[in-house]
C-alpha cells in the first residue's frame, strides 16, 4: 500500500486575466486550473475542495468564524510494494526448499 503526503493550499480567490477570456468566470477558472496544472507539474494529484471554518480575532476581544476554500492534494512518498499473504509466502519457501534444479536431474536410459 503506497504512502502519501499530502498538502493544503488556499484556493484562488482572484481570476487571472488573459487574452481571449472576458468574463470574470472565465478568468476565475483560468486562475484555477494554472493552479492545478501547476501542482501537477510538481508531482502533486488533486484530490478536493473543502470548505472549513477558522476562527479568527474580530478586534481585541472577540473572534469570529470564517469559512474558508482550500485545495488537497497528494503524492506517493514510497513506492508500491505488492502486499503478501504469510501463508502463500510460507508454502511457496517449503516447496522451493524441496525442488531439484532440472538440469541436476539425469534422464533414467542415461544412468550407468
Amino acid at each position: 500500500m503506497p504512502v502519501y503526503e499530502y498538502k493544503v493550499i488556499p484556493a484562488p480567490t482572484r481570476g487571472r486575466k488573459a487574452p481571449g477570456v472576458k468574463s470574470p468566470e472565465a478568468r476565475f477558472a483560468l486562475g484555477l486550473e494554472d493552479m492545478l496544472n501547476e501542482m501537477g507539474q510538481a508531482g502533486w494529484e488533486y484530490q478536493r475542495t473543502d470548505i472549513l471554518p477558522s476562527e479568527e480575532r474580530q478586534g481585541l476581544t472577540s473572534s469570529r468564524t470564517v469559512y474558508r476554500s482550500v485545495l488537497v492534494f497528494r503524492r506517493a512518498t514510497a513506492p508500491e510494494t505488492p502486499m503478501r499473504d504469510p501463508a502463500q509466502t510460507a508454502a511457496t519457501a517449503d516447496t522451493s526448499e524441496n525442488r531439484q534444479d532440472p538440469a541436476d536431474e539425469v534422464p533414467e536410459n542415461h544412468k550407468t
